[in-house]
């Protein structure tokens, strides 16, 4: 069962790990491993800051040509790296001569990581609360007996500091399965999703199905504005999962977005468990300013 957080002991400066609202502690989910918008993803040096913080972060996993995993969000090389190519026709040592690109497109000399370098890193020292979101990029079809194995060798001993997740269920379930200790999540949303709930019908035929398709989740991945869709049809969609025992996190909100504080409170109000951000800081800063101005 979901738990009542306690209340800090004392108001902190914005470190980008949570946002609270009354008894109610909002985690912040730094997406690509990023706690500002012009951090370079997916770095070691952000995701021991995140670790020794306890906070939720968040890298991207695709399969590569040896049967492991690399630290990447598209199937191309081309445009987060210095390098060309399929992903999955790229060997190990292909990968790590290569370095990421900033999101101007940018070389630097961040090196690209693998599932290896981040089972290293978790394995260090972190606070308790700290947890790595493996956000699975592939299909079901890529995750042979092989990769399996390979994964659970590498994830297994450290499986407390993460949670795969992916909206190919069956993928995520086949390494799930194979290491125990990990917790697992889902994203039901789709390109049309938002489109197709016009009302509170189709909403409870999205949560049942999404419930239906991957019983073993604890934790539902939510386009944001999905969300507020549901409060405008006067449903509260996080309350259905909070009744079967899910956590919600809704994506992904930046300072930038139009109505940004005002989406913010909302989403904190309707008491989602974390809101995913490419800029946690900046977005803990907008709720507090915005908190004070309402008061």
């Amino acid at each position: 069962m979901r738990e009542i957080s306690e209340l800090p002991d004392a108001p902190r400066a914005a470190d980008g790990v949570a946002i609270w609202s009354g008894y109610h502690r909002v985690r912040l989910k730094w997406h690509r491993m990023k706690r500002r918008v012009e951090d370079i993803p997916f770095t070691p040096a952000i995701l021991r800051e995140a670790l020794a913080a306890g906070a939720s972060s968040e890298v991207d996993l695709r399969a590569h040509g040896e049967d492991g995993f690399v630290v990447l969000h598209d199937d191309r090389l081309d445009r987060e790296t210095s390098g060309s190519g399929l992903v999955a026709a790229a060997d190990s040592a292909l990968l790590r001569a290569l370095t990421m690109r900033a999101s101007d497109g940018t070389i630097t000399d961040e090196r690209v990581l693998l599932l290896d370098d981040l089972a290293e890193l978790a394995a260090g020292d972190a606070a308790a609360d700290a947890l790595v979101q493996l956000d699975l990029k592939e299909e079901a079809s890529a995750i042979t007996p092989a990769v399996i194995a390979r994964f659970a060798r590498l994830i297994g001993p450290v499986a407390q500091r993460f949670i795969l997740s992916g909206g190919d269920w069956t993928a995520v379930r086949r390494l799930a399965e194979a290491t125990p200790g990990l917790a697992a999540g889902f994203d039901p949303c789709s390109d049309d999703t938002i489109e197709r709930l016009n009302s509170g019908a189709d909403l409870d035929v999205f949560v049942a199905e999404a419930l239906a398709a991957a019983p073993r989740a604890s934790t539902i991945y939510l386009h944001y504005p999905i969300v507020l869709k549901a409060a405008s049809l006067g449903h509260d969609i996080i309350g259905a999962f909070h009744d079967a025992d899910r956590l919600i996190d809704a994506y992904t909100l930046n300072t930038t977005h139009a109505d940004a504080a005002r989406t913010l409170r909302q989403l904190v109000a309707l008491e989602v468990d974390q809101i995913t951000t490419d800029e946690p800081i900046a977005l803990q800063a907008l709720f507090e300013s915005s908190d004070t101005s309402q008061a």
